[in-house]
């Protein structure tokens, strides 16, 4: 932009050096404002080109020996025991030890919020305020003695936090500044979850208020740990801060992510959700997919996260339609077969181990519908499987701690197979995700060294049964060739000391 004037006389010349300067200032800033834009444009196109940050060459935070041993197992307090409070959950604690559990994971405790909230009861995921408890659970001296009869047997228990969201009429809403607005100023929400406001990460305030509610719990009431809902939503450096302030308190804690990104694991969770697994599960047993899908998935996973990290494995939990539902019977127990002899630590949601049907996922959530735990008279083989399962798991060092290797078969579209392995043992599963037959063949050596260690959910024969009956429930070892039923598995061992 430049000025030009043309007339005569002292007058004139004297403007026409002011607008001689004043040029060569436009011309100044113009050239500045230039450079600023072209510098821009270096340093944007600098970063687009800045290679991204390959979390595989990293390690993943270590993990303590009871965390990687472990069984999860989630309970939604609302819908566990009859009571539906935490001392149902207490009078329970021998049979879940029995089980072969050693995590507790108690879905969100705090007081739910009503305005907006969906269903007649409204979402437990929408908390009023999170130092409190949900008055329909019990009291606070309720839920130490749960934490403490637990310890007392050998377990511990964490406690589902929503750090994501409030809900509307959340006590926190007196600080407005803590919540996400949008360009009209009214807060907002996260997603389509209509029933929740976003909180404000960007707000170092939110963030020491939600640090130290994560120590209140910590400090007050010895848990052990927590599960973070939606985790990925949160700012990474705000759990790898977290985490550092509650270590400080009690460095023996447990904090599972869930989410599927590679950089939560750096620092601040031992484990996330094995989401991508999951969804390759369902497609092969739906029908969708491919059983060779499932190595795609882990070995994906493999490459991308950082080294030595650990995943929860699952087929069933609170947001799925339960996996009896979406699989059928016989398949909800191949499902768990895979699930707890992969590498990474299993997850049991209440119910699985009787064959519960009943819903807790969206609109359920929402309601009480307690788990129908006399079916398991209806389906036994259910708790059979669950406590032999565990069992195994807990007496393998290959299961819980050993390395992954996949092994080829003869029909990879259909059957899964591979061996875990540690110093002393190896460990081979064949799973068939199918309703056809499997009878082929595995690669593998020396199979004729390896002994049926198959999980037996047949009705238990009696001391006194006719050889014939006993030789028609004996496994033959045939290896490397192999026949499995539709949607079953085998399972087993070598010793290698």
């Amino acid at each position: 932009m430049y000025l030009k004037i043309e007339t005569g006389g002292p007058a004139s010349n004297r403007i026409s050096g002011q607008v001689r300067s004043l040029n060569r200032i436009v011309s100044r800033v113009s050239a500045l404002l230039l450079f600023t834009v072209s510098l821009n444009v270096f340093v944007g196109s600098a970063a687009a080109q800045q290679p991204a940050r390959d979390f595989s060459k990293e390690s993943a935070r270590a993990s303590r020996d009871w965390v990687r041993d472990g069984v999860i197992y989630e309970i939604y307090p609302r819908v566990f025991s009859a009571e539906g409070n935490f001392n149902g959950v207490t009078a329970q604690l021998d049979r879940l030890r029995e089980l072969g559990v050693t995590i507790i994971w108690l879905m969100p405790i705090h007081p739910i919020g009503q305005e907006k909230k969906k269903g007649t009861i409204g979402s437990p995921y929408a908390v009023r305020d999170y130092y409190a408890i949900n008055p329909d659970y019990g009291t606070k001296e309720d839920l130490k003695r749960l934490i403490s009869e637990a310890h007392r047997r050998g377990m511990k228990v964490i406690i589902d936090i929503v750090a994501n969201h409030t809900s509307w009429d959340s006590v926190m809403m007196k600080w407005p500044e803590f919540y996400e607005h949008d360009a009209t100023g009214k807060i907002t929400y996260p997603h389509n979850w209509f029933d929740v406001a976003k909180l404000n990460y960007a707000n170092p305030k939110l963030r020491e208020y939600m640090t130290e509610m994560l120590k209140y719990w910590i400090r007050e009431f010895d848990t052990d740990g927590f599960r973070c809902d939606v985790a990925e939503d949160v700012p990474t450096d705000f759990w790898n801060n977290a985490r550092a302030e509650l270590d400080k308190i009690k460095p023996d804690i447990f904090m599972l992510a869930e989410g599927h990104k590679p950089d939560l694991e750096i620092k601040a969770f031992e484990l996330d959700y094995s989401w991508p697994l999951h969804n390759a599960l369902t497609d092969a047993l739906q029908g969708r997919g491919r059983a060779s899908d499932l190595r795609a998935a882990w070995e994906e996973e493999m490459k991308r996260w950082p080294r030595g990290a650990l995943h929860m494995r699952f087929s069933d939990n609170h947001d799925e339609r339960r996996a009896i539902a979406r699989f059928g019977e016989p398949a909800a127990l191949a499902a768990s077969a895979f699930m707890f002899t992969l590498d990474g630590v299993p997850l049991l949601y209440n119910g699985m181990e009787v064959g519960d049907t009943t819903e807790s996922g969206a609109p359920a959530l929402f309601e009480k519908l307690p788990v129908f735990w006399p079916v398991a008279e209806r389906r036994p083989e259910f708790p059979r499987f669950y406590k032999q399962i565990t069992a195994l798991r807990k007496s393998s060092d290959a299961l819980r701690r050993g390395s992954l290797e996949w092994l080829r078969n003869s029909d990879e579209n259909r059957v899964v197979s591979y061996i875990r392995r540690s110093n002393d043992e190896e460990v081979l599963v064949a799973i068939n995700f199918s309703n056809h037959l499997f009878n082929g063949s595995i690669e593998v050596a020396n199979g004729a060294s390896f002994s049926d260690i198959t999980p037996d959910v047949g009705e238990p024969l009696p001391p006194d049964a006719p050889a014939p009956e006993r030789a028609a429930r004996a496994r033959i070892n045939s290896l490397p060739t192999l026949v499995i039923d539709s949607w079953g598995y085998r399972i087993f061992r070598r010793r290698l000391k």
